[in-house]
């Protein structure tokens, strides 16, 4: 299936999900990275704000705090994304770049090598694999930062069974979904 089918078959089951079975699904995923070996580790979190179906990270993003990890979070600037350090939601524009919320400010801009990054995307496979939704922002990222653990959080439904990677693709590390994990070695 190519990308732009993917996109559109994934898109369609995320929005048949009710807002309840968006905050128990995410609920159980949040659970099952905190026990996860790369958030036990990490000192600082990259994660992204949840937009339209997505797997909620506000509460996970609390939790971090609470376990006295710091907490960034992306911003688009021009053609790349930084993730910049929150200790709070206040100071989160509603209508960022792509209408998904980011911080207002262009700083203080995060600086942990080593911070564990929450993956999101549209679709996922057992060796890591994800389709995103084709900006190539978490690409140049990635391409430019090395090393952070990568962990995905996704629905059942976004977990397949191989998807066709491009040569810039990075693998995330660990795939949770609310129904089976599946890590890569």
């Amino acid at each position: 299936m190519d990308k732009k089918a993917l996109r559109r078959e994934i898109g369609a089951k995320k929005r048949a999900l009710t807002p309840d079975q968006i905050e128990s699904r995410s609920a159980v995923l949040a659970e099952k990275l905190y026990e996860t070996a790369q958030y036990k580790a990490a000192r600082s979190l990259y994660a992204y704000l949840s937009f339209n179906q997505e797997v909620r990270t506000n509460p996970i993003i609390e939790r971090a705090w609470a376990d006295g990890k710091r907490v960034a979070v992306p911003k688009v600037i021009g053609r790349d994304m930084v993730f910049i350090w929150i200790d709070s939601f206040d100071g989160l524009a509603p209508q960022g770049a792509y209408n998904i919320t980011e911080p207002i400010t262009d700083g203080p801009v995060a600086d942990d090598v080593t911070a564990l990054v929450l993956m999101p995307g549209l679709a996922f496979d057992p060796a890591g694999h994800r389709v995103g939704y084709g900006g190539g922002y978490y690409d140049r990222f990635l391409a430019r930062e090395t090393g952070h653990p990568l962990v995905a959080l996704c629905y059942d439904f976004q977990l397949l069974k191989h998807l066709d990677v491009e040569d810039y693709d990075v693998p995330v590390d660990c795939v949770l979904t609310d129904c089976r994990d599946q890590s890569r070695p």
